[in-house]
């Protein structure tokens, strides 16, 4: 029976009896190859790895890896086009936009960034999205050359973190408009780190997981930046939820 089936995968698919021809011995085909590609690699791991634990350790080295690559610093491209060309490079393979001075949005396609940019080698970079980027510490070298940066959007960016934010003082002449909201690594230690900033006017710091007192923290930051708007949690978020715990620690009955 086993036999009969394998024979019959070999065949032409039939509708309606009109044979599909090649099409359908070719469908037929790449499905049968897709198989031994998808055994060989259900081999691999086997032979590779014992245990979940030492697969899940094998694939956060990937991740890293990756990462580490998609952060690298364009030092070839810089050196021949200049850090304008270089940066814009930078954001758009990540997936960002960019905005030289004077002109509209440059936002990615999914391909290689264009020749396009190659034009703009004297525009200086005067806005970057970097919304949901994979930008961490090493891949800053590629934004804080932009000296005329007046915009910056980390919006939700996994690998921003604290140590990135105390890089940020080089953009200090510039940096207008920041936002770092629902990033989930930057904590208040990062934000006092933002003090430099002081020619900021707006400053997105809404939905930071990592940060204990979102009301307490927005007012301390005001206070740091008071010439900027500060967008984020109600100054009262954190102090009601400590009253509520208070609350009921106190109406929880004393145990015996």
């Amino acid at each position: 029976m086993a036999a009969l089936r394998a024979s019959l995968n070999l065949v032409a698919p039939v509708w309606n009896g009109v044979t599909k021809g090649f099409r359908g011995l070719s469908s037929a085909v790449a499905t049968e190859g897709n198989q031994r590609k998808g055994r060989r690699l259900l081999q691999f791991l086997t032979d590779r790895f014992y245990d979940v634990e030492a697969l899940r350790e094998y694939l956060l080295q990937k991740q890293v890896s990756k990462v580490h690559q998609e952060n690298r610093s364009f030092t070839y491209i810089k050196e021949r086009y200049g850090p304008y060309v270089a940066g814009a490079y930078f954001v758009l393979k990540q997936g960002g936009a960019v905005k030289f001075q004077g002109k509209e949005w440059i936002r990615s396609s999914g391909r290689r960034p264009s020749s396009e940019l190659l034009n703009f080698q004297a525009v200086p970079v005067e806005s970057v999205d970097a919304s949901d980027c994979a930008i961490n510490y090493e891949g800053l070298d590629n934004l804080l050359a932009l000296k005329e940066l007046q915009s910056l959007s980390l919006q939700r960016c996994p690998h921003v973190d604290d140590w990135c934010l105390s890089r940020l003082y080089q953009l200090a002449d510039s940096l207008q408009e920041l936002s770092l909201a629902g990033c989930p690594q930057v904590s208040e230690r990062g934000l006092a780190c933002l003090h430099h900033l002081q020619n900021l006017h707006r400053l997105d710091i809404s939905d930071l997981p990592a940060v204990s007192n979102p009301g307490l923290t927005r007012i301390l930051v005001e206070e740091m930046l008071p010439n900027c708007e500060v967008l984020g949690a109600d100054w009262a978020q954190g102090l009601k939820s400590r009253q509520e715990k208070q609350s009921q620690d106190t109406a929880s009955p004393t145990p015996a």
